[in-house]
């Protein structure tokens, strides 16, 4: 990205969000009045190909990749992956240079050892960033996520960034089609109405390399998508949230998540997904989460390690971070990383944090 591109991207986001609103209204400003932009609702019919690609009606947006992986030797490490949309006016998409559009784009590499990460931004309607539907096609400068065949949305697709210590080069394979998260699409995050479009895919096999400080390896392992877009996704007074995916024994799925208010009250919601892509959601009070160990990550306390419950599957187990530095030193900083669990059940899955 050029220095004068990346300053006017700066200026912008530094107008919208840190300026007049001062981030009020939640984590980066996501429970900030929507105004003007196109409302999430129930009843709309997700559809393929189209929702692979961009909704620029609607203000904010993401398409969001984490892996865990392993080398021959069984050493684990986390690999993520995400561009993220934000429309700083609502209206009509202006053309070149006048595009209200600004992209970023945030990729990581995380062993036991080391959390390395990378942030980069765009500007719209320039070219520098964007999203197709088909082909499938999700880049920020050289980064890329997109379909490997003209035709087949995302059963086949590559995954692709670089920072300043690592890099990576993956293939993910899936047969399984995107399941729905909440009411066929429609996940409510308050009891108040705010809502996103939301959809994952979390069967993703995945191959490729590694690069670490000039070292490639070689790495399998699986990885999951997360989909979303909304105008308002929190009401104003919920500050962050705690978000869990996990891979379960069998081929099951598990999303969780909780967003957290001022009052210190709770907004819980979740998905069982079955190995056959079966979809059960699940009730706020089926859900507990513990958290346990806490660990300090750049001067801000939080916990790193959590007891989860779903009451009606028999699932209790307990979350371990692969590294506890997973911080995400990006503009709107957070923690994101891999995690193991034990106990009622055995897996991998990441943990993700934000407004601690």
């Amino acid at each position: 990205m050029s220095v004068r591109a990346g300053l006017v991207v700066l200026a912008l986001i530094s107008a919208a969000v840190l300026g007049g609103r001062s981030l009020a209204g939640g984590f980066a400003g996501l429970g900030d009045d929507a105004a003007g932009f196109a409302e999430v609702v129930p009843g709309k019919a997700i559809s393929f190909p189209e929702d692979f690609g961009a909704h620029p009606a609607f203000r904010i947006e993401w398409w969001y990749v984490t892996a865990n992986l392993k080398d021959a030797a069984g050493a684990t490490y986390g690999v993520q992956w995400t561009l993220f949309r934000q429309a700083l006016a609502p209206g009509q998409e202006r053309e070149g240079w006048a595009s209200q559009q600004v992209w970023m784009g945030h990729a990581a590499v995380t062993t036991a050892h080391a959390h390395r990460f990378a942030e980069t931004l765009a500007r719209g309607g320039i070219g520098q960033a964007g999203v197709t539907a088909a082909p499938f096609r999700a880049w920020i400068d050289d980064w890329s996520f997109a379909s490997a065949e003209r035709a087949d949305g995302l059963a086949s697709t590559t995954l692709s960034a670089t920072g300043a210590e690592f890099s990576y080069a993956l293939s993910l394979k899936t047969a399984r089609a995107p399941v729905l998260q909440g009411d066929h699409g429609y996940s409510r995050k308050s009891e108040r109405g705010q809502a996103s479009y939301y959809y994952s895919q979390p069967f993703f096999e995945v191959a490729g390399t590694l690069t670490l400080e000039g070292r490639t390896v070689e790495v399998t392992g699986q990885a999951w998508m997360d989909r979303e877009w909304s105008s308002q996704p929190l009401a104003s007074d919920q500050k962050g949230w705690d978000w869990f995916s996990l891979h379960l024994p069998a081929g099951d799925k598990l999303m969780l998540f909780q967003l957290r208010d001022d009052a210190g009250g709770r907004f819980r919601s979740g998905s069982w997904i079955g190995a056959d892509g079966s979809v059960g959601v699940l009730a706020s009070d089926d859900i507990v989460l513990t958290p346990g160990e806490m660990h300090e990550a750049a001067g801000r306390r939080l916990p790193v390690a959590w007891t989860v419950e779903v009451k009606s599957r028999g699932l209790k187990i307990a979350t371990t971070p692969l590294n506890r530095d997973s911080w995400m030193g990006t503009i709107f900083p957070y923690w994101e990383g891999p995690v193991s669990f034990h106990g009622s059940h055995a897996g991998v899955g990441y943990l993700e944090m934000t407004g601690y």
